[in-house]
């Protein structure tokens, strides 16, 4: 009953401050001592009782009182850490303060009145040493993190005597778990982490301000907060960075393994790991530096960044990179008994981090690519790619999947792991093979080309320059994995999807060079690509024979808006049957929330040319900046003969105004909104013969000539129907001496660009807005970065 009282009394004072015209003293300490010294002891009953639209009115109609409430709150925060917060009543006062600013920050950052409002100093000490009201939040934030009986164990025996200052304490002795920097694991308590995770809640919600403001440089506006909590001002830099990663790479869902154990025990370590994550990568997206890596050892404004590259022992990249694989492979273990273990929802902050750690420690991605370890980081970002590709509201993680593997694929050494024999150990809605990693990439690849939805066509020439980097060095392909390839080529290769777009054609040049990269650098062990080569022949010849006349451009297209193409199913001798126990990729129920996203730039822009072989003679593998940024949406298409390096490096920027949008394979959308399209582009034969006699079917054409006769031969002397036979002829057969000399291999490395940097920022404080429903901070505040929409 009492605590119902209580609520009654908060509600009252809240009730108070609403209707009061006359501002409250900011003396009168009874009236304002009931926000946080009553028993209000959960954070949703806050949120209950200060509903959003009174938070407005008295940001409206009260705004001194709004004020007061928020300068006291943080007034006391800081007398607690004066005081060193050793009392349970102090706790409790510290608890409802950080509630309360909680609830009430995104109100204050939505409105742009209040901006400088944190950033001025406490009422009456004007004069004094002006320190921001936001700093004074910031630094009692970071010392309660680190107070002893409160966030942390006490390290020595505790009474009032002994009792160390919290201003003083050296709380790199506190370190909340070992691991990187830190060696001794300190026992855990399960209050102490529901304390850090409150207050780390509200530094979250501090720095969220970047989501009121539409996408910015933060070269040129940062985030004040975050800049603040990163520099050296902060005391407690390093051990809260430390105490942070080591918590999130640390944590073990499963534990012991007890089936059903976390429906029998509340996991107070979940909500804290969550939380630190979201933290970290807040944190470490916040790169002043415009972009510009920093050189080894030169400290930038951020010590986040800067702590994160400089990690360098192999036992620290081992207890990271373990980390990350077992969360991320958590949600995928398969167990006899349904639900018994606990499953982890973090996974796209985690490939955030991964992405972080990559972009700013290249010694740690060089040590992933070192072993197959990698292989325990892409099969879980495959099966996010293939469970996510029907699902509007999952577009960004699909994004972010393809990014990470773009990024690995421009190293060697990923090609040569992919390599090794794959098991499936979970159910995927993919056809049942025999094979390798790169069996299973190419597989789910095909898989999101013909069966996603429309909004990931843009990825389409992000997929396929990852197979281009990795193909020069598979040694064999599965016959599923090869049919898949020349399927994708029989789709992207008929005339009216050719002529439908001035960049479609941009598909057919990366399969060939697939094909290219395979034939010259891997023949020997693949029989079964070739095989397919000679058995789909009939595909490279109408590519060689594409006619190029207006009358047959025309036609085309007409042929097509007359007849509605089928559903993309190849018609393959190779039996599908899928995975046991998988289900298949299903879309967003009506509904779902989604947080909309910026435009990805066009490969052109992500990526830049390098020789593979860098001692070998200079080949030119500038890239073309004829086309850069959003010159790419609009481009003339009567523009001179490119170069054979622009036509590969245009990409498909220009899928927003491409005149037919392709759903998959062979699936697009009927070409009804084209009539509205006022710039319709109408393909020219001039542009068809222009990058038709460019197209490298030169070393394809070659192996043909040679071993189909061959073939036809050995199948009318022995009268052979069965393929088995073709294909023992083909593995023993060589071509040594009858190609074209090889070209020499073209890597498309990554290459960090402000559009990437922008995108990543928007998807981001997307996840975050959206995964933090209990309590639900930022729920119906005016965000400007993004669009909260319904699928």
């Amino acid at each position: 009953m009492g605590n119902a009282d209580t609520k009654l009394n908060f509600r009252k004072a809240v009730v108070q401050l609403t209707s009061k015209t006359q501002p409250i003293d900011a003396g009168d300490d009874t009236f304002w001592d009931q926000f946080w010294c009553e028993n209000v002891v959960n954070v949703q009953d806050i949120f209950t009782l200060i509903p959003a639209p009174e938070i407005r009115v008295l940001r409206e109609e009260a705004p001194s009182n709004l004020a007061t409430l928020c300068y006291k709150a943080v007034e006391k925060l800081v007398k607690a850490v004066d005081n060193s917060c050793r009392t349970q009543r102090e706790h409790q006062t510290v608890l409802n303060c950080c509630r309360l600013l909680t609830r009430l920050l995104p109100y204050i950052f939505e409105d742009p009145d209040w901006k400088g409002f944190f950033w001025s100093s406490l009422p009456g000490k004007e004069d004094e040493e002006s320190v921001p009201l936001a700093h004074s939040l910031l630094n009692a934030i970071c010392d309660l993190l680190f107070c002893p009986d409160f966030t942390v164990a006490a390290n020595r025996k505790s009474g009032p005597d002994k009792a160390e200052e919290l201003q003083s304490i050296d709380s790199c002795e506190y370190i909340w778990e070992a691991g990187v920097g830190f060696a001794h694991s300190p026992p855990r308590y399960p209050y102490l982490d529901s304390n850090r995770t409150e207050l780390l809640k509200l530094l979250l919600t501090c720095f969220s301000e970047t989501m009121y403001n539409p996408p910015t440089d933060l070269s040129v506006t940062p985030n004040r907060w975050i800049a603040h909590l990163t520099s050296t001002e902060n005391r407690h830099a390093l051990p809260m960075f430390t105490s942070l990663l080591n918590t999130v790479c640390a944590y073990d869902p499963v534990g012991l393994g007890v089936p059903y154990n976390h429906l029998l025990f509340t996991d107070s370590l979940e909500p804290l790991v969550d939380v630190a994550l979201q933290i970290l990568i807040v944190t470490l997206d916040h790169d002043t530096s415009g972009g510009f890596s920093m050189e080894e050892g030169v400290p930038g404004d951020n010590l986040f960044i800067n702590y994160l590259s400089r990690v360098h022992r192999d036992e620290d990249f081992h207890f990271v990179l373990k980390g990350i694989t077992r969360l991320l492979n958590n949600p995928l273990l398969q167990t006899y008994l349904p639900n018994s273990t606990k499953k982890v929802h973090f996974h796209q902050e985690l490939l955030v981090f991964f992405w972080k750690m990559c972009d700013y420690n290249k010694k740690f991605l060089y040590y992933v690519l070192k072993s197959s370890d990698v292989l325990e980081v892409l099969v879980p970002i495959l099966y996010h790619l293939n469970d996510s590709r029907a699902d509007q509201s999952r577009v960004g993680l699909m994004h972010i999947g393809v990014f990470i593997l773009l990024l690995l694929s421009g190293e060697r050494n990923f090609g040569v792991r992919l390599n090794k024999p794959y098991t499936a150990t979970i159910p995927m809605d993919i056809p049942v093979f025999t094979g390798t990693h790169a069996d299973l990439l190419v597989t789910v690849f095909h898989k999101i080309i013909t069966t996603g939805h429309q909004r990931l066509q843009p990825l389409f020439d992000c997929l396929l320059t990852i197979l281009v980097n990795v193909s020069p060095y598979l040694k064999t392909l599965s016959m599923v994995a090869s049919t898949k390839l020349l399927h994708l080529l029989e789709a992207f290769g008929t005339p009216w999807f050719l002529f439908s777009s001035p960049t479609n054609h941009h598909l057919v040049f990366f399969l060939l060079e697939i094909f290219n990269n395979i034939i010259q650098y891997q023949f020997d062990g693949n029989s079964n690509l070739v095989y397919t080569i000679i058995r789909k022949r009939q595909v490279f010849h109408a590519l060689a024979n594409l006619p190029s006349d207006c009358n047959t451009i025309a036609r085309s297209l007409n042929r097509r808006q007359k007849r509605p193409i089928p559903v993309s199913t190849s018609t393959e001798n190779v039996s599908e049957i899928a995975m046991e126990g998988s289900r298949p990729a299903l879309p967003a129920e009506p509904g779902t929330l989604k947080a909309s996203l910026l435009e990805t730039p066009g490969i052109e822009n992500m990526t830049e040319k390098e020789s593979a072989h860098p001692l070998s003679p200079a080949v030119d593998v500038g890239t073309s900046s004829a086309n850069t940024g959003n010159d790419a949406k609009h481009r003339d298409t009567t523009a001179p003969t490119a170069t054979e390096e622009e036509i590969q490096e245009n990409s498909l920027g220009s899928t927003k105004a491409s005149s037919v949008v392709h759903k998959g394979g062979i699936r697009v959308t009927e070409q009804t909104n084209v009539a509205q399209n006022v710039n319709q582009w109408v393909p020219s034969g001039d542009w068809v013969h222009q990058w038709k006699s460019k197209l490298p079917l030169q070393t394809i054409m070659r192996l043909l000539q040679v071993l189909v006769p061959q073939v036809e031969k050995i199948c009318i002397d022995k009268g052979l129907t069965d393929e088995s036979e073709i294909l023992k002829f083909l593995q023993h057969g060589t071509l040594v001496g009858l190609l074209p000399v090889p070209h020499p291999i073209l890597i498309r490395r990554y290459q960090a660009n402000a559009g990437t940097t922008a995108w990543f920022r928007t998807y981001m404080w997307g996840v975050i807005y959206l995964r933090n429903v209990e309590p639900p901070i930022w729920y119906d505040t005016d965000v400007k970065l993004f669009e909260i929409q319904r699928v």
